[in-house]
């Protein structure tokens, strides 16, 4: 079996803190953009089993409260490292780009986010930002979820929460994803972005 590994998914926000806070009909936007994904057979992560039986994905209510303004401290001296996906036999090349510093719901958190090695050969530079919460493994994929993020040209970035998807590897095992470090805990519910169950 040809594993595929994916670290980034086609859907990315492109926002800074200068942007006013992200409109309601945008984010369902987002929502039927990643509907329609999961909808094509070409490129929907579900299986053909799965495929057939698909009708729509489960996402939290949207939560003004979870689009939170961010301060980023590069760390441009961090190299390169070889991180454990959900197979062991298949690593990623990633980098720690930075620490985002962020206020959500009245505390101070921070997240490492991360640099793949192979999308600086792109015209675009993107950034992953995994993590856990309080969240997983009821509602939501037990492995974390990932935030995709396009690379700031300031020290600000806007993390919008309600665009937590889950890895692909959550839907098939045909795909190899970064499994998230352990340092990107929030210790708090974040009822944002998408559920997870054994049928969506």
């Amino acid at each position: 079996m040809k594993l595929k590994i994916i670290i980034f998914s086609s859907l990315f926000f492109f926002g800074s803190c200068k942007s006013d806070l992200i409109k309601n009909d945008y984010e369902s936007n987002f929502q039927k953009k990643m509907n329609d994904l999961f909808k094509d057979a070409s490129i929907s992560p579900l299986t053909s089993s799965d495929l057939k039986n698909f009708k729509f994905l489960s996402f939290f209510p949207i939560d003004s409260t979870f689009i939170v303004k961010s301060k980023l401290f590069r760390t441009p001296n961090a190299p390169f490292q070889k991180m454990k996906t959900n197979n062991e036999a298949i690593s990623a090349k990633l980098r720690v780009y930075g620490i985002l510093n962020f206020n959500l719901k009245g505390n101070e958190y921070s997240l490492e986010v991360y640099q793949d090695q192979s999308s600086m050969s792109t015209d675009q530079e993107y950034l992953l930002l995994p993590f856990f919460d309080d969240t997983n493994g009821n509602s939501t994929y037990g492995g974390g979820r990932y935030i995709n993020l396009k690379t700031p040209k300031n020290d600000c970035i806007i993390i919008d929460f309600n665009r937590s998807v889950n890895p692909y590897c959550a839907y098939n095992e045909e795909y190899s994803c970064l499994k998230t470090p352990r340092e990107n805990y929030l210790p708090i519910e974040v009822k944002a972005g998408l559920k997870y169950t054994k049928n969506n």
